[in-house]
């Protein structure tokens, strides 16, 4: 046999070894994914160590990949998750394919770093986890050293021995794939399996009507413009950004749920869910921002929410003087932090949030209840998933994101959007529609501008609802034949122009004029 035939054999056994590994490594991931969808208790693998990687990371990663990927960041983070374990797999099949003991080490330490990074989720039992770690770890090292097996044949003795180069028999090659893909196909069953049932774990949200409000909110006449593609004044829970740190919505049951107001207050208070619902119930539309929103973007929506002023809640525990900070907790631990004075100031009205847009909230946003601030950004303020207002200082406590780089006091900034025409589009002749919307709650928006090839003009504002909330703008526009550059701006209700200078979201929101590009033709 000449060199390069030995050369082709050992590049062809790579391949086998690489695929034995990247299979055992799938079938651990899937028995793990199957186990967590089938006993309430055992964690998801991939879940656990997203979770552990979103605690970790560095700052400056939440713009990134906000930026990239929106409201899709946590498919991404399970894709790349499942790609790193896969490619790892890859790699020790090929290098450890004669030292199945270290192979075998690599698989239970993945088991193991999975069950460290779901100890702090709630709706995880340490025993079940470990337990389900164990059987992790079995079925990927079994896997292995079948697959590995039929690729170069049986263990050799002694550690040190070199592989050999033999070619393999038809039916060597031909079991191995029917085996590995059983094994393949399988786990990525159990895994889809697992996680829709993992989904079926969650509570439901409670059947039954809301509390009514003491008094409803409407809508003024010429709120929502009517304008085909528009933006709706009003955007429908379905199509509501979310943005948090959450991979999988916590599993929270309404019967035994409740929110506590601690730290510097007069009188601690616990309140469950029926004795919030029996408090005054308000309803108001909010404009609400995630700060990772890039000038453009679409991580802000309006909707009318339903709940307990917050407020009521926080004299009912006396708030102490000194207390300059209110920090809400997530029943996943996440918080948040913002300044007692915004919240106690009586120029707006923030919120405990029960119900969206007239039904209950989703589960996805924060259902059974959540903040809403009029004015800040949501990573200072509308805590999902509510379990705790606790009062303290500005300098006693940082909330999540604040050690990550960013701000720790965020108002909204002046922002507008240009939502028709799409920019690169070629436009016909005759009549076009520039519309969007625009917003600064908690100020309200006074006027929004319009330039094309620079030379600004007013543009027409549907009816505000409030000033925490945004409105719609239209500018009617017939056009020569060309190429424009249209750029939008909007004054606030202080007077206050928005800013043509750039800025990246990080530390406290994105600045600047949404600009586009349109022919016409």
């Amino acid at each position: 046999m000449n060199q390069a035939s030995r050369g082709e054999i050992q590049a062809g056994n790579r391949w086998r070894l690489a695929f034995a590994g990247v299979v055992s490594v799938l079938a651990a991931i899937g028995t793990g994914e199957l186990a967590a969808g089938l006993i309430a208790g055992i964690p998801s693998p991939i879940l656990a160590i997203g979770r552990g990687i979103v605690a970790l990371q560095p700052p400056g990663a939440k713009d990134v990949v906000a930026s990239l990927f929106g409201t899709n960041d946590k498919l991404a983070l399970e894709i790349l998750i499942i790609v790193i374990a896969l490619g790892i797999g890859a790699a020790f099949g090929i290098l450890l394919a004669r030292r199945r003991d270290f192979a075998a080490l690599i698989i239970a330490g993945f088991a193991v770093l999975g069950f460290l990074a779901s100890l702090g989720d709630p709706d995880v039992s340490i025993v079940f986890a470990a337990a389900a770690a164990g059987v992790e770890t079995i079925v990927g090292v079994w896997a292995f050293n079948r697959l590995v097996a039929l690729a170069i044949g049986p263990a050799p003795t002694g550690a040190s021995r070199p592989p050999r180069a033999a070619s393999m028999p038809d039916w060597s090659r031909r079991s191995l794939l029917v085996q590995g893909g059983v094994i393949a196909v399988g786990s990525v069953v159990g895994s889809v399996v697992g996680r829709l049932l993992l989904e079926g774990q969650r509570k439901p949200v409670a059947v039954g009507g809301l509390p009514q409000p003491g008094q409803t909110a409407s809508l003024p006449n010429g709120a929502d413009l009517g304008i085909p593609g528009e933006t709706p004044i009003v955007m429908p829970n379905d199509r509501f950004y979310r943005i948090d740190t959450a991979l999988i919505t916590p599993n929270v049951d309404v019967s035994t749920w409740s929110m506590k107001v601690t730290g510097m207050v007069d009188h601690p208070v616990t309140l469950t869910y029926d004795q919030l619902t029996q408090l005054p119930i308000i309803e108001q539309y909010v404009t609400i921002a995630c700060v990772s929103n890039t000038v453009g973007g679409d991580l802000v929506g309006n909707a009318l929410w339903r709940g307990v002023p917050l407020r009521t809640v926080l004299e009912m525990a006396g708030v102490q003087n000194g207390a300059t900070q209110l920090v809400g907790r997530s029943v996943d631990g996440f918080t948040v932090g913002m300044p007692t004075e915004w919240v106690m100031d009586e120029s707006r009205v923030p919120m405990i949030a029960i119900g969206m847009n007239g039904v209950p909230l989703p589960r996805a946003h924060g259902y059974p209840a959540r903040l809403i601030v009029p004015g800040l950004y949501g990573y200072v303020s509308a805590t999902k998933w509510l379990a705790e207002l606790q009062l303290t200082t500005l300098e006693a406590f940082d909330a999540y994101w604040v050690p990550l780089g960013w701000a720790k006091e965020a108002p909204i900034l002046t922002q507008s959007r240009i939502d028709l025409p799409q920019n690169g589009a070629t436009l016909d002749p005759g009549a076009i529609t520039i519309a969007g919307v625009a917003w600064a709650p908690d100020r309200g928006v006074s006027k929004v501008e319009v330039a094309i090839n620079g030379e600004w003009r007013d543009a027409r504002l549907s009816t505000p609802i409030s000033k925490a909330t945004w409105v719609q703008w239209l500018y009617d526009w017939t056009p020569a034949s060309g190429i424009y550059t249209i750029e939008v701006r909007a004054t606030d209700g202080t007077g206050v122009v928005q800013t043509a200078d750039h800025s990246e979201p990080a530390p406290d929101g994105a600045r600047g004029h949404h600009t586009i590009k349109v022919q016409v033709a």
